[in-house]
């Protein structure tokens, strides 16, 4: 039984502190957060989205132009997923005196600038290979340090509005690089260079604002080949709320990728559309769902901090996006297109305005913020590599182009990926 002292006459009975929350967020710096990550994912998505296409039927035959494709996104995205947690890790040691975050911020975007000017300039489809790896490298690398800085700088319960703004940026990334490629299709190389302009400009700004620190000495191990390793695990058995975030991101990118991998081919291919109309198709469909991933990803943020809860916006976004996956598959006119194309773009939109938050919380190591978070992202990248290898077998069912095994292949996955969310112990 705990023992209570006895009040003292004349003086006042002691009352513990309460703690004293942390300050909020300043706006400069949820600025240059939703700046570089509308930046970096713009020089990334772009390419993923429409000029890659474009520019791999620049150089090869219409017949050979899905299995060349498919090369140059997977190779980029397995560098893309080796990369991100491996510079994530080494972005958490950084101990020089511009702090841990602001070097890979920089360095890295400038990387993938130079990857994209090779792409933009390169005349064979190793070159587009090699350049799309730069650029996945270096865009990765400046991502995993804006990514580690929400949970560095704002706190917990600014954190889903901070989520569903930086969400929402990579849903305008996607409009503003298809109007970007439309704008740009007689000079297609600018549609690369612009969008890593941007993506360099954002992270400049970044690192401008942030109150970066370096790595405490003696805080990590020497790196070596044994922490090159670990660089890409984080036990399931001893964080398994991290491992059930971890399979719930991958399912439902795997559903998204398959959107944003084949939408291009999808309306070349069903609904008949020429090289020359299918940039403003891509346009119009973009901005379908752009306006219905920012009025999810503003709803998702706000009631998800209001109400402290994330798993039950996460089951939501992800059913709602298994529907316009469904939607798509069905599509047999452009009308249709656009229809789905809004209703998964709501979904995305409460999806990725928990996502951050979601990650956030459950992030076994806050030293290690960068790493853990790389290893989540290889959740992101790894569907990026994975879709358009298992894409061709899925799209040949029944004789060929068949996007309606895709979609609804993509839309289970997402459907998925909401159950292994619901598993997080640690979340509401």
């Amino acid at each position: 039984m705990a023992v209570v002292p006895e009040a003292v006459p004349g003086v006042a009975p002691f009352e513990p502190t309460p703690p004293v929350p942390a300050p909020p967020a300043p706006g400069k710096l949820i600025f240059g957060l939703a700046f570089a990550q509308f930046g970096v994912m713009l020089s990334l998505l772009t390419p993923v989205m429409v000029t890659l296409a474009l520019r791999v039927e620049q150089i090869v035959p219409k017949d050979d132009r899905g299995s060349a494709l498919g090369q140059v996104l997977s190779l980029g995205a397995i560098l893309a997923l080796i990369g991100n947690p491996v510079f994530g890790s080494l972005s958490d040691r950084t101990r020089g005196r511009f702090g841990r975050r602001r070097p890979w911020l920089v360095i890295g975007m400038a990387l993938g600038l130079a990857g994209l000017l090779v792409v933009a300039f390169g005349g064979s489809v190793p070159v587009l290979m090699l350049g799309w790896t730069l650029a996945q490298l270096g865009g990765n690398a400046a991502l995993s340090a804006a990514a580690a800085s929400v949970p560095d700088m704002v706190p917990e319960r600014q954190r889903g509005k901070v989520s569903g703004v930086i969400g929402m940026m990579t849903s305008v990334a996607m409009i503003a690089g298809t109007v970007m490629a439309n704008a740009f299709q007689d000079t297609l190389a600018l549609a690369f260079v612009v969008p890593g302009l941007f993506g360099l400009a954002g992270t400049v700004f970044l690192a401008a604002v942030i109150k970066d620190r370096p790595a405490a000495p003696g805080a990590f191990p020497p790196y070596s080949l044994r922490e090159f390793l670990r660089s890409f695990w984080v036990s399931p058995k001893l964080h398994p709320d991290f491992a059930w975030n971890f399979a719930g991101r991958f399912l439902v990118f795997v559903g998204i990728s398959c959107v944003t991998s084949y939408q291009v081919y999808f309306l070349e291919d069903r609904l008949g559309y020429s090289d020359s109309e299918v940039s403003g198709k891509v346009v119009l469909g973009t901005i379908a769902m752009v306006v219905t991933v920012v009025a999810g990803s503003l709803l998702g943020g706000s009631l998800s901090d209001r109400s402290g809860r994330r798993k039950p916006y996460v089951l939501v976004a992800s059913c709602v996006l298994g529907a316009g996956l469904l939607l798509v598959a069905l599509a047999q006119s452009f009308a249709l297109f656009l229809v789905a194309m809004a209703v998964f773009g709501f979904g995305q939109g409460l999806y990725l305005s928990v996502d951050v938050a979601l990650a956030a919380a459950v992030l076994p190591h806050p030293e290690e913020s960068a790493k853990d978070l790389g290893v989540l992202n290889i959740g992101n990248a790894l569907p990026q590599s994975l879709v358009p290898i298992i894409a061709p077998g899925l799209l040949a069912v029944g004789g060929g182009e068949n996007y309606g095994v895709l979609f609804l292949f993509g839309g289970v996955a997402c459907v998925l990926g909401a159950l292994a969310v619901q598993f997080i112990r640690s979340v509401k």
